[in-house]
């Protein structure tokens, strides 16, 4: 029977997962970016009842790290279970030492790794191959794919032969290009592959599983006598894996027909320049392999696909004997060695062979930096040079050790009929997933081949976005980013005058822009540059008012799906009545378990995608000069690296832009700098209405609505409202703003709806109207920025919630998202403590939107004071913060033992041993350390002996440190619990704040032990069925530990008082903040997040509580329940309005009220236990 070919239009990851459930039993998994959709996919398939060839579904297990699941893996294995799991970067590495346990036991088994960066200098979440070669000496085999097809057809190949060989596999792909690029291709199917399954192999691993019918010890102690010997005795195994691994590549290749190898020659057979390489960028190389020979050139691939064991036999059977001169070309840097890896292999298998080809070696894409075929080419010339350079880099200018070879210009190769467009959008405004769904409607209902892929900056929703797609008659091959588009679609008219969005647009091409300007705004708006690129190169120009048109239909700013219609009218790559029908299929299937409401919201938006016009292009603009640039007096670095990058030129920047900051180190403050102005709305200010109670600034998520206070000669300069101030009394007499950062804001809308206004004078003071109508603000933002004094001096800053806002906000226009519910905590304790904070922030969301390249939003206040933030790992946060801490008290010890000799000098004033007397006995109180501080230093400076010399030398050390250690509940909850839990047992002064989502925010919303019973999130695709951690009452039993539960929302005051106690309590301290999630798919939205952290509390979802050990000292009870009487008849109302447990009644409604009540009964349960907290005897 002739086997039928089926397509699917999916990514590396989907494939790699597809392939895996197939031959797992087990999966244990836990999300890392950007592995973690392969085990969604595999819970989502695992509900749904998805057989694997065993005709069983998966068991899914999640765990609390890496590490624990390469634990699970191990365990599962030697209990007699295929199982499985999936990982990349820092994740790989936490799970080495069990693999050296399960390559030395000799346990089948595959991890499957999209391949990610190393954190170093800096983290960075994207691509290269830095992890799997941080595990090339484990034993693990080592299988590359370097196209979504490959994954496909090879990830079987680790499955079938770790089960045939005994060895266990890494197979791995491109993190990103790879795992995330969408390509039509063949799908393998379970009768595929089931028959290759070696059933006597499989048996004896299954023979092998301990049990207690036939019992056996593993995991022995040996001695030197004898360990050697048995370490070698595994040796026949890992030779026998090459003829395995081949083997089952004639078995795909048999029923693809696609032809695999362990190393895969491509190009001519007389080839004198070879390229060496694995992964993704072996499809570029064919491609510029092939425009090469057109050309009559020599040359040629060799594409690497099994790399451990490294067969030197097979790669000799691939390599020409023509072959004069070969580069090898690595994806990670292993500094200080001969060379990297692939290359090192490589002129080992040729050492010492007659006539060997010359070999040099280079690196590429660190980093997911894009290689094109303009810089294969480049390696192509370099080898044909008299001495081609060894060691070179290529995609980068390298103007201190000069190893670049020189760019090129680029290049189109993909070839005849092929069609490339960009679309440029915001963080969630849906063009990403909009153009999933292109791709995916054009790919299932054509024959056309298509490609998509995506690039992103390090923002939370709100970053730029940028969606790179192909359609073609011919396979897609070009594995980098679409440089000579026929199609741009504009989606955020800011990005005009922030971007180079013209830029590659072909001669006679189409540009869509989404605006607010009519055709006459247009003329007067676009820059002339832009007007200029129009009209030189014929450019077809389309515009339409999507924002209005969203916010008539009732979507919000979600201009997506309007977007999506205009392009499939204006571009006609299919019929306009398939590709309606089509976007109401996917509508659907993304938003049927949403309602109805959604789904006739988006068909609506669907249909008016017709209502795009077209721009009139004047000829004369072909002549026009770009528009005049705008002086400023911003620092060197924020002109020559800062805005480079901002404006997506990053690529263009040379090595020497980071010399003096090779460490990673960045200066503070840099975010004040961009100015992005893509809120579609913004916040105006009434001032009648105002008053000034300061809450609109506590709860901003962004800081860029800030009450100011005028002096009179402040004023004077300043031509917008203001008003007296009446509260505090050390303010009266001055005058009152309320200020907009209309370029800051990303219009969520928190600050208008919690404005109380004043109700006589016709009620808020806030509306949210069209940034048009208020960019005029941006200059009186300016001006009080840069002329008005902060006068938190007058005040104490830390009585009320008012008075917290009149201090400058040392964190400012993060990268978060709109609307974010952790921000304003993280804002907050920057108010307060800010001027002598020390920050360890965990990997996450937070780490993510605190400390992204080049955007820093911690910043610093007049005196150049402001908190010093670092992130180390995921899984150490808590440990790093207590470093810091007791280096701290380190050098505080030795400046007491100093001043303690300074008694006796003689060189010293009476005066400055009189303060060094107080300083030892008030170092530990924040103000007076300030102060003394401030009268030491100067004085020490002055004095010429050694002791003050060393004084003045440690003397940042003098003020009181603020030791702030903050994550996620991922980091907190799970990965990271051991370390917090060591932490706060220390007894030392450090407070934790955790950011408390409830899922792993940062990876896309999977479930961790904070999350709810009930609620659906990534790896609990049927609703979680164990109840949510209480992390606070554990940390309350050492009975030395601060511990407090708030949300702002709820009750700004004990946010504050919280917050304020925490620091002051000399110990530890642990702050439990509850925080709305884009994840959560608030019905609302999340310009109502402050208002849904209230209704959390009013029901009884969340309680607000706080155990003071201080108070037990004084014989009262140290708990205190600061939530009122939940009003339980909410509680289920509360779940219907977040689409993560609404959604469990539309996809599982038989277990759906089950899981509610649940919910509920242990929010009662919980809260129950609190109220014996307070009925407690705590006298002394």
């Amino acid at each position: 029977m002739v086997r039928k070919k089926k397509f699917i239009t999916c990514d590396g990851n989907q494939a790699a997962a597809h392939i895996s459930y197939m031959f797992s039993e087990v999966a244990a998994i836990y999300p890392i970016t950007p592995s973690s959709t392969m085990a969604e996919y595999v819970d989502e398939w695992a509900a749904a009842g998805r057989k694997n060839i065993f005709g069983e579904t998966v068991l899914v297990q999640e765990m609390q790290s890496e590490a624990g699941a390469a634990g699970a893996v191990h365990g599962s294995l030697q209990a007699g279970a295929l199982t499985s799991t999936y990982t990349a970067s820092q994740g790989l590495l936490l799970m080495i030492p069990n693999m050296y346990k399960i390559a030395g036991e000799l346990l089948p088994c595959v991890f499957h790794v999209s391949a990610r960066t190393l954190a170093s200098h800096a983290l960075c979440i994207f691509g290269d191959h830095q992890d799997v070669m941080a595990c090339r000496q484990t034993g693990f085999a080592m299988l590359a794919e370097g196209s979504v097809q490959e994954v496909m057809d090879l990830a079987g190949v680790a499955h079938l032969s770790t089960i045939k060989s005994r060895v266990p596999f890494i197979n791995f792909f491109d993190g990103f290009r790879t795992s995330h690029e969408i390509q039509k291709i063949e799908m393998l199917e379970n009768e595929d592959l089931a028959d290759l399954i070696d059933q006597k192999a499989l048996a004896e691993f299954r023979s092998r599983a301990l049990t207690p019918e036939h019992p056996v010890s593993r995991g022995m102690a040996e001695n030197p006598d004898h360990f050697f010997q048995h370490r070698e005795a595994c040796n026949p195994y890992y030779e026998n894996v090459p003829e395995v691994v081949e083997y089952y590549m004639g078995k795909i290749s048999e029923i693809t027909g696609r032809s695999y190898h362990l190393f895969d020659y491509y190009g001519a057979k007389d080839a004198e320049r070879v390229i060496v390489a694995m992964g993704s960028v072996t499809e570029a190389i064919r491609e510029t392999v092939d425009y090469l020979m057109a050309n009559g050139e020599k040359v040629g691939l060799i594409a690497v696909h099994l790399y451990r064991p490294f067969s030197a036999k097979h790669f000799l059977a691939a390599l020409p004997q023509t072959a004069k001169r070969i580069a090898v070309l690595d994806r990670t840097k292993e500094p200080g060695a001969n060379g990297e890896p692939l290359y090192l292999d490589v002129k080992d298998v040729l050492y010492g062979r007659e006539n060997a080809p010359i070999v040099v070696g280079g690196r590429y894409g660190l980093g997911s930096k894009d290689t094109t075929p303009a810089q294969i080419l480049s390696v192509f010339e370099n080898l044909a040079l008299p001495t081609p350079k060894n060691l070179f880099t290529i995609g980068i200018e390298d103007d201190v050790t000069f190893s670049s070879l020189p760019k090129r210009e680029e290049i189109a190769l993909g070839g005849e009929g092929m069609f490339e467009a960009k679309f440029y959008g915001l963080g969630a405004d849906g063009t990403v997933g909009a153009n999933k769904n292109s791709v995916k409607i054009i790919g299932d209902n054509t024959d056309k081949h298509c490609q998509a892929y995506f690039s992103y900056d390090s923002k939370k929703s709100g970053g730029f976005t940028c969606s790179h797609l192909r359609f073609g008659d011919s396979p897609i091959r070009s594995t980098y980013l679409v440089n000579t588009p026929n199609f741009v679609a504009c989606h955020v008219q800011a990005y005009l005058r922030m971007y180079d969005v013209t830029r590659g647009l072909r001669k006679n091409g189409t540009f869509l822009l989404n605006t607010v300007w009519d055709e006459k705004g247009l003329i007067e708006n676009l820059p002339n540059k832009v007007k200029r690129y129009f009209a030189q190169n014929n450019i077809t120009v389309y515009y339409i008012n999507a924002t209005q048109i969203a916010q008539e239909i009732g979507l919000g700013n979600r201009t997506n799906t309007i977007l999506q219609s205009a392009f499939f009218r204006i571009t006609n790559v299919i019929p306009v009545d398939l590709a309606v029908e089509q976007m109401k299929k996917f509508i659907m299937k993304s938003y049927g378990k949403k309602g109805e409401d959604v789904v006739n919201k988006n068909y609506a938006a669907v249909d008016r995608g017709n209502e795009y016009h077209t721009l009139t292009i004047d000829p004369s603009w072909a002549n026009l000069t770009d528009n005049d640039v705008v002086a400023n007096n911003d620092p060197a670095f924020i002109n020559e690296v800062v805005r480079p990058i901002n404006a997506q030129d990053g690529d263009l920047l040379k090595v020497s832009a980071f010399k003096g900051i090779e460490d990673g180190t960045w200066q503070p403050g840099t975010a004040k700098y961009e100015k992005r102005g893509v809120a579609a709305f913004v916040p105006t200010w009434n001032a009648e209405n105002c008053i000034q109670c300061n809450k609109c600034a506590y709860v901003c998520p962004h800081a860029c609505i800030r009450p100011f206070v005028l002096t009179d000669e402040e004023k004077a300069g300043f031509n917008a409202d203001t008003l007296e101030i009446k509260a505090p009394a050390a303010l009266k007499g001055m005058h009152f703003r309320m200020q907009v950062g209309v370029l800051d804001c990303l219009g969520c809308g928190n600050c208008a709806d919690v404005c109380p206004g004043n109700p006589k004078a016709g009620g808020p003071a806030l509306k949210m109207v069209h940034i048009e109508d208020e960019l005029d603000e941006a200059a009186n933002w300016d001006y009080l920025v840069k002329n008005v004094s902060s006068k938190q001096n007058l005040i104490d800053v830390k009585a009320n919630v008012k008075n917290s806002q009149f201090a400058t906000p040392l964190f400012e226009f993060s990268g978060a998202c709109s609307g974010c519910g952790e921000t304003p905590y993280v804002k907050l304790i920057t108010q307060l403590f800010g001027d002598r904070q020390m920050v360890s922030n965990a990997t996450g969301c937070s780490s993510i939107y605190s400390g992204s390249v080049p955007s820093t939003p911690y910043t610093v206040n007049e005196k150049g004071q402001g908190p010093a933030w670092a992130n180390s790992l995921f899984e150490d946060f808590c440990e790093f913060g207590l470093g810091m801490t007791i280096a701290n008290e380190k050098m505080r010890t030795r400046l007491v033992e100093l001043m303690t000799k300074g008694q006796s000098c003689s060189c010293c004033s009476d005066e400055l041993k009189q303060l060094f007397k107080e300083w030892i006995e008030k170092k530990d109180n924040a103000e007076e350390s300030r102060r003394l501080a401030d009268a030491i230093l100067p004085k020490v400076k002055e004095c010429n002996c050694d002791i003050c010399k060393q004084i003045a030398e440690f003397g940042h050390y003098l003020v009181k440190r603020s030791q702030w250690i903050i994550g996620g509940d991922g980091a907190s909850y799970d990965i990271g619990y051991g370390g917090l839990d060591h932490v706060i047992a220390s007894g030392k002064d450090v407070n934790i704040l955790v950011l408390d989502t409830e899922v792993y925010s940062n990876t896309g919303g999977q479930a961790s032990k904070a999350t709810p019973v009930g609620a659906i999130a990534k790896f609990a695709a049927a609703g979680k069925r164990v109840r949510k951690k209480d992390l606070g009452m554990i940390a309350t039993t050492y009975g030395y530990v601060y511990v407090a539960q708030v949300a702002m929302g709820a009750d700004q005051a004990q946010c504050l008082k919280a917050m304020r106690e925490a620091e002051a309590y000399p110990g530890p301290s642990l702050i439990i903040a509850y925080a709305p999630c884009i994840n959560h798919g608030l019905k609302a939205g999340m310009g109502k997040s402050q208002a849904e952290e209230e209704a959390a509390v009013k029901c009884g979802y969340w309680h607000l509580w706080r155990y003071n050990p201080m108070l037990e000292a004084e014989g009262k009870n140290p708990f205190s329940l600061d939530s009122k009487e939940p009003d339980w008849s909410e509680f289920k109302n509360f779940l219907k309005g977040e689409v993560r447990y609404a959604s469990v009644m539309k996809q599982y409604p038989a277990e759906a009220e089950e899981l509610f009540n649940a919910a509920e009964e242990n929010a009662k349960w919980r809260y129950k236990s609190y109220q014996r907290m307070l009925g407690k005897g705590w006298e002394l």
